[in-house]
């Protein structure tokens, strides 16, 4: 994948990051109704699904898991929604935005407030070599990783493996490290948004059990989130670790050339795109955060430029997986074999 395609020439062509952000300024403004609408038929659904899924217990269980697992991609969809109010971009009250995202983050099992300062420091330092660890998959150039010890190696590798990344990563992120202000442990705040999000998640599951018992939590409960978590770990991933994103010192690091360069514009087919609610158009939302996720799909009309740049389709993402070191020289992820195929010094 290539971030810097051949554009068709347009008034647009001359335009730097910078420049886009005040051309995006212009879509920021949430609809109301549209905002309540979205919110309505996600969650909705979702409630709908879920009672299915109980009621079908005493039918099938393969029946019941099923419906979980489409019930995953509802789920997938109010993480985007919360994903949104954390931005300020949902409602036009930020107060009511703010509500939202913390119910939802029951939902999605993610303290909001949390989420929300991680997330803004995620986006604040993407692409910034000097300020990874809070909100990033973390990633290590080829010098690092050299410079590490057999042991510290052994454990980035296994870190970095697409099978424990996806496979056990989901399920530790959203169930267990959610539970702690990790990085945020100084602040009473986000005690109280941890704390306040566990005691509403632990109320829900005791009612669960209660009325529906331990396969109600083993059939509905768990495939929805942990299908709807490893869904938005991948995406989180393909939006940031593709072969020319950008990473750089802080020397050269600027924040509106790194949100263009580093983020990608995933295209995936319309039912997918809906569900994920445009998430993959990053590029865009790294660009203006505060631009509603219903209206990313106008900016690409109204720029063929941004419509073109930074694509990746879902086969061209599956190559993705195998990425795990940064060239600072050439200005590319690489794999652990191309690395040592270039450098013939990367350890094993």
């Amino acid at each position: 994948m290539k971030h810097t395609p051949d554009f068709p020439q347009s008034s647009d062509d001359t335009k730097s990051a910078r420049d886009w952000v005040k051309t995006l300024a212009a879509y920021r403004e949430p609809n109301q109704w549209r905002s309540a609408f979205e919110l309505a038929v996600s969650i909705g659904p979702f409630i709908l699904l879920w009672g299915l899924a109980w009621l079908s217990m005493s039918v099938s269980l393969w029946l019941t898991l099923a419906i979980s697992i489409v019930n995953a991609l509802f789920l997938l969809r109010l993480f985007t929604i919360q994903h949104d109010c954390g931005h300020g971009a949902f409602f036009k009250q930020r107060a009511l935005s703010d509500w939202v995202g913390r119910v939802i983050g029951v939902l999605t099992l993610t303290p909001y407030a949390v989420w929300r300062r991680t997330h803004s420091i995620h986006h604040s330092s993407a692409g910034h070599l000097g300020k990874r660890g809070i909100g990033d998959i973390m990633t290590l150039t080829v010098d690092e990783y050299n410079s590490l010890s057999r042991f510290e190696r052994l454990r980035y590798r296994i870190y970095r493996n697409p099978v424990f990344l996806f496979g056990f990563g989901p399920g530790y992120l959203f169930l267990l490290q959610n539970r702690l202000p990790l990085g945020l442990m100084n602040s009473a705040r986000y005690w109280i948004s941890a704390m306040g999000t566990n005691l509403a998640i632990l109320a829900a599951l005791v009612v669960i059990w209660y009325f529906g018992g331990f396969s109600a939590l083993l059939l509905i409960f768990l495939p929805t989130t942990i299908l709807a978590a490893t869904a938005g770990m991948w995406l989180f991933y393909v939006q940031h670790q593709f072969e020319d994103t950008h990473w750089s010192t802080e020397e050269d690091w600027q924040l509106h050339d790194a949100a263009l360069e580093g983020s990608s514009h995933y295209i995936m087919p319309p039912v997918l795109q809906w569900f994920s609610a445009n998430i993959g158009i990053h590029h865009v939302h790294h660009l203006y955060s505060r631009i509603p996720f219903y209206r990313l799909t106008e900016v690409l009309r109204d720029h063929a430029e941004l419509a073109q740049a930074n694509r990746m389709t879902i086969a061209e993402s599956l190559s993705c997986a195998r990425l795990h070191l940064w060239d600072a020289n050439r200005k590319q992820l690489l794999s652990f074999s191309q690395a040592r195929a270039i450098y013939g010094s990367v350890a094993g």
